[in-house]
């Protein structure tokens, strides 16, 4: 602690601030005390937020009686709450998500309204009949066997409590609800377009997320969550005939069968089964139910077992296309667990439904009629959702390029690792973020998903920018050092909700150097980047290379020289602001450290000690992990070849 005092005031005026301390310490023991705070919050590496970390804890107790004729189900739920914020809490906010498909809801306005509606939803709310629509229903809620007061606004139940909940203390709450599915349009419903029954997620009165930012009680119009951690304890009556897939862990398959046992099962036709989950630590809850799954189960790593669910019903070709799928799913856990930390359940299913692929913990729902790269692909992304989401759990509202752009990151090698062999760093994405800046229609990241003006800018904002944040890493750290921060970053904010700076502060302490111009740069505006070889002229003996910032958005810049004979050199020139230099990522290329270029200076001027007629060609990060707008410029001679194309981005 003392240490991490003494390296901030060395940068300070220090002598001034270390007076003023001895001075209060003397004077005035409170103030002693004060110090002692901001000390033990400086010492601590990621938790970066006033008044120190804290989350709210929420253990769901659900019993669900299901009718499948009506589509229709009662529930009792009891939750215990902790109030782990140092705030006392006089009302909460629950979901009711399933009230956003009625006519005349605010999803349903938004999907005929945005200007690039998403073609799953477009205007199919608004002609949902009365048996069509999903709802949630409150019959009666209670505060330690209190009644309360509440109001349903869309799809937020707002709650004033009788008794605020004090810090550090508990309160139970105990609900009756009844539900109605909806036809399915988006990712939940009943009877998807490939025949599933129920693909049940977002079913459930979920309480919203308390946290250091305040309520997040947002109104659901199809985007993204966010969820309070805690242990799920779920009961589902339904007809005998339908096979229940769903989080958690299943506590009575003697009782169940239907592949969760070896054991036969005698059940009566037509009677009603108890399922009973359990979810530990997590912040959701989903499940799916169809007569005619097939339930497949394989051995995972680290003692994890895989379950498929897939219908009968479907052609041959794409039933042989799911039985290699446990092999595919096997061996990218394996992968994505060993370089970005570990799965740590015991159990993960794979569940045909829904109407695409949507990640849910210990599980995910995806359409099934595909070919192999294409059931792969989406298995693959919604498992490592499992990493950004469902265990780094943010807020996916705030920060979906966290979620998105760092699972697309991930993805990406883990399909190169299964289908290629091997894994290399590639521009993935970059030529479809140049589309989007071209386009005029580019957000910032920071961006609420809510509130983009379209789909476009949202998807190519989460998923496109959002891997780029990640990719580009490796081009200012270094490849080894983002390695090495993403396994970190897993560590040390697993089941607790990171934010940006959280994960920046990770990747700083891990390379040693400054980032947080990165984040600002990158996230919280729209800066593009754009250098240029702006002059190459003799030098005497030497050759000077003018350089030039054409973008706003500064970035430490290499380049590599390659001589008439065909050997290479590089030069480093780092950006000032970051404090520093990542190490050296290819041994076999002479690299020269060139002073630093501060982020003010348009141009910058490079002296190489060889004459120009020496020089075959120069050019600006040949890696292409940078994502420069305009690479026309960042090459002398002023002609582009083939290595300096974008072969991943290709169609």
């Amino acid at each position: 602690m003392a240490k991490h005092l003494l390296l901030y005031y060395s940068k300070q005026k220090e002598v001034m601030v270390v007076n003023k301390l001895i001075f209060y310490i003397i004077m005035n023991k409170y103030i002693i005390y004060g110090w002692l705070l901001l000390l033990i919050g400086t010492a601590q590496t990621y938790a970066q937020r006033s008044g120190g970390y804290w989350q709210q804890q929420v253990d769901y107790k659900m019993e669900i009686d299901f009718d499948a004729t009506t589509h229709r189900f009662t529930g009792k739920q009891k939750i215990v709450y902790t109030n782990n914020s140092p705030d006392e809490l006089t009302q909460v906010f629950y979901h009711l998500y399933f009230n956003a498909f009625q006519p005349g809801s605010m999803m349903d306005v938004r999907s005929r309204t945005i200007k690039d509606p998403d073609g799953r939803v477009t205007d199919r709310i608004f002609y949902l009949k009365p048996n069509e629509i999903g709802y949630q229903k409150i019959k009666s809620l209670k505060q330690d066997g209190k009644a309360l007061t509440y109001k349903v606004e869309g799809t937020i139940l707002e709650v004033k409590l009788n008794k605020a909940i004090q810090p550090g203390k508990k309160t139970t709450f105990e609900m009756e609800f009844e539900g109605q599915v909806p036809k399915q349009i988006r990712r939940s419903g009943r009877d998807n377009r490939e025949g599933v029954a129920y693909s049940m997620t977002q079913w459930y009165p979920k309480l919203a997320e308390y946290d250091h930012q305040g309520w997040h009680a947002n109104p659901y119009v199809g985007r993204e969550f966010h969820g309070v951690w805690g242990d799920f304890d779920v009961k589902i009556t339904m007809d005998s005939s339908y096979v229940i897939a769903a989080s958690g862990y299943l506590q009575n398959p003697e009782k169940i069968g239907h592949g969760y046992t070896t054991k036969k099962v005698k059940r009566d036709k037509g009677a009603k089964l108890t399922w009973h989950f359990k979810a530990p630590n997590v912040h959701d809850f989903a499940w799916a139910a169809d007569k005619e799954y097939i339930h497949d189960t394989a051995p995972g790593p680290h003692g994890v077992t895989l379950h498929f669910f897939y219908k009968k019903s479907l052609a041959d070709r794409y039933k042989s296309i799911w039985k290699k799928l446990p092999d595919y799913t096997a061996k990218a856990m394996t992968y994505v667990s060993k370089n970005f930390g570990q799965y740590p359940y015991k159990q993960y299913s794979v569940i045909q439904g829904g109407d695409g692929g949507m990640e849910y913990a210990m599980a995910t729902l995806i359409t099934g009629k595909r070919q192999l790269g294409s059931l792969v692909g989406v298995t693959v992304h919604e498992m490592v959702h499992s990493w950004y989401q469902m265990v780094l759990g943010t807020n996916e509202s705030l920060y979906s390029w966290m979620d998105e752009g760092f699972n697309t990151y991930v993805t990406n090698l883990t399909m190169q690792h299964l289908f290629r062999g091997n894994v290399k760093l590639n521009p993935s994405g970059y030529r479809s973020y140049r589309k989007l800046v071209e386009s005029g229609k580019e957000e910032a990241l920071s961006t609420h998903a809510d509130h983009f003006n379209t789909n476009l800018a949202y998807g190519a904002a989460a998923y496109t920018k959002g891997s780029i944040f990640v990719n580009q890493l490796n081009y200012i750290i270094g490849a080894e050092n983002t390695a090495k921060g993403m396994l970190e970053y897993f560590n040390a904010w697993k089941f607790k909700h990171p934010t940006d700076i959280d994960f920046v502060r990770v990747m700083e302490k891990v390379s040693g150097l400054e980032l947080d111009w990165y984040r600002e740069y990158w996230v919280l505006s729209t800066h593009t980047i754009d250098y240029g070889i702006k002059a190459v002229q003799d030098k005497g003996d030497k050759t000077e290379v003018v350089l030039e910032r054409i973008g706003k958005m500064p970035m430490p810049i290499e380049v590599v020289v390659t001589y008439n004979d065909g050997s290479k050199e590089k030069y480093y020139m780092p950006l000032r602001i970051m404090r520093g230099e990542k190490p050296q990522d290819d041994k076999n290329m002479k690299r020269t450290i060139k002073p630093d270029w501060p982020w003010t200076f348009p141009t910058y001027s490079l002296t190489i000690d060889r004459k120009r007629g020496d020089i075959a060609k120069i050019e600006i990060d040949p890696s292409l992990l940078m994502a420069d707008i305009d690479r026309k410029n960042n090459v002398y001679p002023k002609k582009i070849d083939s290595q300096t194309t974008f072969p991943s981005d290709k169609k």
